[in-house]
């Protein structure tokens, strides 16, 4: 770079946005990921020993993947590339390579690539980079928000390893902001701005795990006001500024249980305005999406079951959707499982028929398996397949309507009714089914 350029990059610097300017440049500066960049963790040996390999950052937004790829920026002793998904093409990734074949041909130095959002790259543009990931002129770092294994070529997964980034959790972004109110050379340490601990707490949960969230709102409310030394910002400043209603929601909390169980009896209860308004005050809280989905599978089942027996389906489809789909699309997911579940018809019967069941083998002797009910190992155990007490097993489908009345509970329990369908539902014609079948066998009797 010339002069001019060196001037013009050191100007965009100073009037970067703060969560762009707080970035750390070093890896004992970088907040959370500590079961990857913790102590004697494998990415922070990598790293430091200046020996990293191809890698993919996966995780949501905020929460450190290009602060990560900055830092090992400044660590490695190799020519580090940036380009952006959004705004690249093919043409881009070209002189990179012929950059990074040089480099590698002329100064026996390596190439790290790194390319934010590499999930906006299409097939075309993988494929382009791939054989210089196999024969090691370029080392790819890619950071995606999405899932890598749904988003990425298989041949660029198969040649990285892929490092999952979570949320940052409620202390690590408290101590985010405050280093960057306290930071004189990017931050606002030149002024005595404080921060009120319930301010910083709303901020905190509200931002779900995201710092640039964070540090976004921080730098609104400080510039947006007219800040004097000694001037601190309040709660409502922060509401305001993150565009966002304060409501209590712990996640680990009283009202983390309470807006749950109220959650699923409104669901249980066929009130789908009671479900939605419960799910949207989750979502608003950073409840964990996967949580919400699980209960909700749990529910298709205690609480419809057979009665709508293609709740639970639609239960575990829309799991597996929102795990690839993630937010804040998942929301719709979210919204179509949840009008279903409160509007289909309910029954507890298979719940209360399994407790029931798991009562008595825990309680009762319940006695033997019938022996013509046995594997045919054990048959084969007897003399001549003789049978007990003149009965033999009967072949359902050699019968009419494909059934026959016999006894398939062991004897000392025979009488005991553990599943009794509900009217409701699907169940109305099981129990027309099982009656039938009922009825058919007293007219042989």
């Amino acid at each position: 770079m010339d002069l001019f350029e060196i001037a013009a990059e050191k100007n965009l610097e100073k009037s970067a946005p703060l969560a762009e300017r707080m970035k750390p440049q070093k890896i004992e500066s970088f907040f959370g990921q500590k079961h990857i960049l913790g102590e004697n963790k494998i990415l922070r040996r990598l790293i430091k020993a200046d020996k990293l390999g191809s890698i993919i950052l996966y995780g949501p937004p905020g929460v450190g993947k290009t602060s990560l790829a900055r830092v090992i920026a400044k660590t490695t002793t190799s020519d580090f590339r940036t380009v952006n998904a959004v705004t690249s093409g093919v043409k881009e990734l070209r002189e990179v390579i012929k950059i990074a074949k040089d480099n590698l041909g002329l100064y026996f130095k390596k190439t790290i690539l790194f390319i934010d959002e590499i999930h906006r790259f299409n097939k075309a543009q993988q494929d382009a980079i791939l054989p210089f990931v196999e024969d090691g002129s370029i080392t790819l770092i890619g950071a995606t928000t999405e899932n890598p294994y749904y988003e990425v070529n298989n041949a660029l997964i198969s040649r990285s390893s892929v490092f999952r980034l979570e949320k940052l959790v409620k202390d690590e972004i408290e101590q985010i902001v405050k280093n960057a109110l306290s930071d004189k050379e990017n931050g606002f340490g030149n002024f005595d701005i404080k921060v009120e601990s319930e301010a910083l707490e709303f901020l905190s949960e509200i931002v779900d795990g995201d710092a640039r969230k964070a540090l976004n709102a921080i730098e609104i409310a400080v510039l947006s006001s007219d800040f004097s030394d000694g001037s601190v910002i309040s709660k409502e400043i922060i509401e305001d500024c993150i565009q966002e209603k304060s409501f209590h929601y712990d996640k680990s909390g009283d009202s983390h249980y309470d807006i749950t169980s109220a959650f699923i009896k409104s669901i249980r209860g066929s009130d789908p305005d009671a479900s939605l308004h419960y799910l949207s005050k989750m979502i608003m809280g950073g409840e964990d999406i996967k949580f919400i989905a699980r209960r909700l599978i749990i529910l298709a089942s205690e609480d419809i079951g057979n009665a709508d027996p293609s709740a639970l389906t639609l239960a575990v489809s829309g799991a597996n959707a929102i795990e690839k789909i993630g937010m804040p699309e998942s929301r719709i997911i979210l919204s179509q499982i949840v009008t279903y579940l409160a509007s289909a018809p309910k029954s507890n019967s298979s719940y209360i028929a399994i407790n029931n069941a798991l009562l008595d083998v825990k309680t009762l002797d319940c006695g033997n398996i019938p022996f013509y009910l046995k594997d045919a190992t054990s048959l084969k155990m007897t003399k001549k397949n003789e049978s007990i007490d003149g009965l033999t097993y009967k072949y359902p489908h050699s019968y009419p309507n494909n059934y026959v009345k016999q006894d398939y509970l062991p004897k000392k329990i025979r009488n005991h009714k553990y599943y009794i369908p509900s009217e409701n539902g699907y169940e109305k014609k099981i129990n027309e089914r099982m009656n039938k079948l009922n009825n058919i066998f007293k007219k042989t009797e």
